[in-house]
């Protein structure tokens, strides 16, 4: 059984002007122990997929479809089932470090509320085992005194993955977690990840515009435009070999080290993503698309069988529909 199973998820944002659909019938699996790639430019919708796993949504969402946790429909559980599933079950390393952890309370004492509501440890216990977190992530443990404006942006994201795998989650959901760190410190929040996942087992959804860490930190990849899947596969196969020609733009977006041609003459991709609330009949990504047909602006094409373990929505590819 998978861990996260999405069945033809759908979600709709309510606003002033009007719903925006913000993901539009997404299907995905993630099995125990595998580590997933969702990538895609922002506003694709990939953030919007993190937040409705554990029904973290504004209030007047639409959502329809399926969330599957462990067999489980989020959506179909009590107040009290979906308290006791967040943090245990799965839980979420938010982009925003500074935003994400309370500014006026000690970030030991933030890890340490998350132990005592989801278990029966004592208090003493729960504060042995922040400070154990705390150094599973690479902090001194006397860092749990310290008020999140006291540290660095990678000790705060070092914060978060603590408090995500304080009550043991089978599921790590980590929405754009290197964001605004410098390159060194982003590398060493990835090694992190990576060693986490191997250490305890987890199932991981990695959620970032870079295609690039992907590759390097996930076994499978999918690719999102205009809230859709437009690609899923292998990451290194959808990296190196893309069948739909977004993903071919996002890989040709970054220069190859070492290749002044490359350098002197960057690739990448002209004009926005479309607007959710306005979106034309056809396929999303046929305005910006350099291999585009007259079929493109009047056919939407579903995902369609691109090779062993491999799908693609485009006209170009020969396959039959997933």
């Amino acid at each position: 059984m998978s861990v996260l199973e999405l069945q033809d998820l759908h979600v709709t944002y309510r606003t002033e002007g009007g719903p925006v659909p913000a993901v539009r019938g997404v299907s995905l699996t993630v099995e125990a122990g595998e580590t997933v790639g969702l990538a895609g430019e922002s506003g694709c919708g990939k953030s919007t997929i993190a937040s409705a796993v554990l029904r973290l949504l504004p209030r007047g969402t639409k959502v329809s479809g399926k969330v599957l946790l462990d067999g489980e429909d989020v959506y179909a559980m009590n107040p009290g089932r979906l308290r006791a599933v967040r943090w245990t079950s799965a839980a979420i390393v938010f982009q925003g470090a500074l935003q994400s952890l309370n500014p006026v309370r000690r970030v030991g004492q933030q890890i340490e509320e998350a132990i005592l509501l989801h278990s029966t440890q004592s208090t003493a216990a729960a504060r042995v085992r922040v400070g154990e977190l705390l150094e599973r992530v690479g902090l001194p443990a006397a860092r749990a005194e310290r008020y999140p404006h006291e540290l660095s942006g990678g000790q705060r994201q070092r914060v978060l993955i603590a408090l995500a795998l304080a009550c043991g989650p089978q599921l790590l959901i980590a929405d754009e977690p290197t964001t605004a760190l410098d390159v060194m410190v982003q590398a060493q929040v990835l090694a992190l990840l990576e060693e986490l996942q191997r250490e305890h087992g987890l199932s991981l959804l990695f959620i970032t515009h870079d295609l690039s860490v992907l590759t390097h930190t996930c076994q499978r990849l999918a690719v999102m435009y205009a809230g859709r899947i437009v690609e899923e596969g292998g990451s290194k196969q959808v990296f190196a070999d893309p069948q739909h020609p977004y993903s071919r733009a996002l890989a040709a977006a970054f220069p190859t080290i070492g290749d002044p041609l490359s350098r002197m003459n960057p690739q990448g991709l002209a004009g926005d993503p479309p607007d959710p609330l306005a979106l034309a009949p056809g396929c999303p990504f046929a305005p910006r698309c350099a291999v585009a047909v007259a079929e493109c602006s009047t056919l939407d094409v579903a995902l369609r069988h691109a090779g062993p373990g491999r799908s693609a929505a485009c006209v170009h590819v020969d396959g039959p529909n997933v």
